[in-house]
């Protein structure tokens, strides 16, 4: 098992799914979307898992933004421009991703 953990440094979301891993002894990588971002293979790979309305963080104020664009291309371009914009945290273990705090399908990967 390979677990990503993709979030933001203040995200309570974030730090409850590491808490989560943590208590189960579980290793994990953790990655800050605001100081490194994500990659264009890594954000491929989630959006095949979980697709694009799922990744928009509709909390973000330049959400409403990406409504606009006609493209899904479009979106995924900006995305990985401002990752700012994805909701977290991404939780990746291979080809399986989540988004936000899901620790029933976390518990269907031990």
């Amino acid at each position: 098992m390979n677990i990503q953990i993709f979030g933001k440094s203040k995200c309570f979301d974030t730090k409850k799914a590491q808490r989560w891993f943590k208590e189960r002894r579980i290793k994990f990588q953790s990655i800050d979307l605001a100081r490194v971002g994500i990659s264009p293979g890594e954000l491929k790979s989630v959006l095949n898992a979980v697709g694009l309305e799922a990744l928009i963080d509709p909390k973000h104020p330049d959400a409403p933004l990406l409504n606009y664009l006609a493209y899904d291309a479009d979106k995924v371009e900006k995305l990985l421009e401002d990752p700012r914009l994805l909701r977290t945290p991404i939780v990746r273990n291979g080809r399986q991703a989540t988004v936000g705090c899901c620790p029933e399908i976390w518990e269907t990967w031990t």
